[in-house]
């Protein structure tokens, strides 16, 4: 798989003071949620690749998720035109000319070959939030089948700073989320591997890494689906090479050390 690298990072999470401290979240327009950047088309046809090579790895899916899974598609596709996209019944045109077909049988695969972020889908359970489906083909350092029909809890526990003070905090984030208010957030991770397809198991060796020159950064989303009520977690990944970083963003980079303090893969 090759590298694919921005030259920008629009949201450095260690730049501003409200979201250097977990969660760090802050409300953002429904408008805002879905981005398409400089790599847009690099992005999706590594996706393209990963969904042929790796498939039972990156998607899976309960039966109780196929109606938030299909509201999903449903609902971005009447966001898709604000973006570039020009749709036409079935057909959607791709801000780089390419046409793909809606097909509300694979909602999650239709949204990976429409758009670089990727999805997973969770409902609220016995007072948990459990993740019942998604499609991940870009993960940092942990593996969507270990985690599937599993709750929030388990989900984070290879992260040390995420306790159990912490995990309450979420779960009252989560439970709060509103349709017409998504919430973000973003993470900092060092990589000396840039590739974006990472899965790696809790168990695995060398899991973390502290020093590389490759920033990785999700911008992670959450939004309330308006009819299954299920909450998507979105997750858009920039990895940019840390010399590319502006100025600012790396006087404050380098101030935090090489251990960045909200790496939570």
């Amino acid at each position: 798989m090759g590298v694919i690298l921005q030259k920008t990072l629009p949201f450095a999470p260690w730049m501003q003071a409200h979201t250097t401290k977990l969660p760090g979240i802050q409300p953002i327009k429904l408008t805002e949620w879905l981005q398409v950047d400089e790599v847009y088309t690099e992005q999706l046809l590594e996706k393209q690749e990963i969904l042929k090579n790796q498939f039972d790895q990156v998607h899976v899916m309960a039966d109780e998720c196929i109606p938030a899974a299909e509201e999903l598609l449903n609902l971005i596709v009447t966001l898709l035109p604000d973006l570039g996209f020009i749709v036409s019944g079935k057909k959607v045109q791709r801000p780089d000319g390419i046409e793909v077909l809606i097909d509300t049988t694979k909602p999650l695969i239709t949204l990976s070959k429409l758009l670089q972020e990727d999805f997973l889908i969770m409902t609220e359970q016995a007072g948990e939030h459990v993740l019942i489906g998604g499609c991940l083909c870009f993960p940092a350092s942990w593996n969507l089948l270990e985690k599937f029909m599993k709750p929030l809890t388990f989900i984070h526990v290879p992260v040390p700073v995420y306790d159990e003070s912490l995990a309450k905090r979420v779960e009252r984030l989560l439970s709060s989320v509103k349709p017409e208010t998504p919430l973000m957030r973003g993470n900092t991770l060092r990589y000396t591997n840039p590739t974006l397809f990472l899965p790696k198991r809790n168990s695995d060796p060398e899991r973390k890494e502290i020093r590389g020159d490759f920033i990785r950064s999700e911008r992670q989303t959450l939004v309330r689906l308006p009819k299954t009520k299920a909450v998507v977690f979105s997750i858009h990944t920039y990895v940019i090479k840390e010399e590319d970083l502006t100025s600012s963003q790396k006087i404050g980079l380098q101030k935090l050390g090489p251990l960045l303090p909200y790496e939570d893969s």
